[in-house]
């Protein structure tokens, strides 16, 4: 650790309890038992932790009928990715990859080195073969799920990568921005979903509702691909689409001058309108997941990404660099999203009023912007109401409460997070008691050591005395050991 990092926990005690929290006290809901898997499976999870740090742990938690379907479906759309994303693979290759993954998953034994040698993740498709021993053990319903999903997100990128306008351009409508999106993560949270309810681990009736499958994955991929625009603009990929840059400038590159900073910060607020648009049907979504690990999975990369949201908001450092929430706000946020819907929604209120205040009546949206917080945090009082329907009639008519409901009455939201902060201060001043009372309970333990093992502390006591401080040299360390040594006794 830094000394930055040590003075940002310092100042940020509530982030340093929540590091603490999740690494000291946090429990599995499940556990993988790794004696009881082959090998093949056990490099595939290897796999999974080199790939993507931020899902494998969330995966690796799920129930046991989930486990193994979620990795190998994550592995598999990683694998088709890989080959989509590398510009070294001609298109006459790279096409019929694509089309015939879903036929290709199945094929034993199957591998491809076809990659270039900087593609990151080129060695799982190196060995592919381990993917594909453990796909063809997984149930025959969840691999129905997976290959129809990998069929048409294969056939989707098949379909971006000929669109030679894409290629040079980047999108062009919103339309065209939602449609890119849905293909490599709207089909995610579609094959998701029919795995959740195929397992009976979320209710059915999520599948009669498309649209909000469909929303968890779009509010995730446009978040990222707000956050990454300087990256992908060095990478030479536009994802912005042009219905939205053209509005503020004529050149997608002139977001990038240090003279249209103020421009560019109204055109990222205006994507972040965009992608508002679908926090509250996440919600909604998140209240049909029956079991724990399951909402876990499914929760923490979207409070993850409303907190990026507010983090990108009008942040004009994304244009100059990638930017990221600290390790210490994503482990309060694991912390807060693991356990029920109601603090997930506090989450997501909490930094939906970041971006409400953040918001400028100089942009051009700031009315949009402000309605679209406005209806998040709407959605929210309608699930989880902040006030006592009764207190509301009282008022109204003009009764005064009762004395033993002003007793049992809840604490706002206001309330609650000056008492968590006041209770995460005093925590923070109770562990670095208990550090400081260790450091010196072993400092004494040491000195006590040494003063047995014949140490002269009454040498260095003395030195000190005469002020020297720092290493002697050879002549003044030969000269105290004549002073003070006795000879033999």
């Amino acid at each position: 650790m830094h000394l930055s990092d040590i003075i940002y926990y310092a100042l940020h005690s509530t982030e340093l309890r929540s590091i603490i929290q999740w690494k000291v006290w946090h429990n599995p809901v499940h556990e993988r038992d790794e004696e009881k898997e082959a090998i093949t499976l056990r490099t595939c999870f290897g796999f999974l932790d080199k790939t993507s740090r931020s899902f494998s742990g969330v995966i690796q938690e799920l129930h046991p009928e989930l486990l193994v379907p979620v990795a190998l479906f994550y592995l598999i759309l990683r694998g088709l990715d890989t080959i989509e994303d590398d510009m070294t693979i001609p298109l006459e290759k790279k096409e019929p990859l694509l089309r015939d993954f879903h036929a290709i998953i199945e094929k034993d034994g199957w591998n491809f080195d076809g990659n270039g040698p900087l593609e990151k993740d080129r060695d799982l498709l190196v060995q592919f073969q381990n993917v594909v021993t453990e796909f063809r053990k997984v149930k025959p319903t969840y691999r129905t799920i997976i290959k129809d999903i990998t069929k048409k997100m294969g056939n989707g990128m098949a379909d971006y990568a000929n669109n030679a306008e894409h290629n040079s351009n980047g999108v062009d409508s919103t339309k065209d921005y939602d449609l890119y999106c849905h293909y490599v993560a709207g089909l995610v949270g579609e094959g998701l979903t029919r795995l959740f309810v195929e397992s009976k681990l979320a209710n059915p009736a999520l599948l009669d509702r498309p649209h909000l499958q469909e929303s968890m994955g779009l509010f995730l991929q446009k978040t990222n691909i707000i956050r990454d625009i300087k990256e992908d603009f060095d990478d030479k990929r536009r994802f912005w689409p042009k219905e939205i840059w053209s509005k503020h400038v004529d050149n997608f590159e002139d977001l990038f001058k240090s003279e249209n900073i103020e421009i560019a910060q109204n055109c990222s607020s205006e994507m972040v309108l965009n992608a508002l648009s679908h926090a509250d049907e996440c919600l909604l979504y998140l209240a049909g997941l029956k079991e724990q690990s399951v909402f876990n999975f499914a929760a923490i990369p979207q409070s993850m990404a409303i907190a990026t949201l507010a983090l990108v908001f009008r942040n004009p450092k994304i244009f100059k660099q990638n930017v990221k929430i600290s390790k210490g706000q994503a482990c309060q946020i694991m912390v807060e999203s693991t356990q029920n819907l109601r603090l997930v929604c506090e989450v997501f209120r909490k930094y939906v009023r970041q971006i409400h205040r953040k918001n400028s009546p100089q942009d051009p949206n700031f009315l949009k912007i402000s309605i679209a917080c406005g209806k998040v945090e709407q959605f929210i009082e309608s699930v989880y109401p902040s006030q006592d329907p009764n207190d509301i009639v009282r008022q109204q008519v003009g009764q005064p409460e009762p004395a033993e409901s002003v007793i049992e009455k809840p604490k706002t939201t206001a309330q609650q997070d000056k008492a968590k902060a006041e209770e995460a201060k005093w925590d923070t001043i109770y562990m670095l008691a208990a550090v400081m009372t260790t450091l010196f309970l072993i400092s004494c333990l040491m000195l006590v050591v040494a003063y047995l093992m014949g140490a002269r502390f009454d040498v260095a006591i003395n030195e000190l005395r005469r002020g020297k401080i720092w290493h002697p040299d050879p002549e003044q360390a030969a000269e105290a050991i004549r002073r003070y040594d006795h000879g033999e006794l």
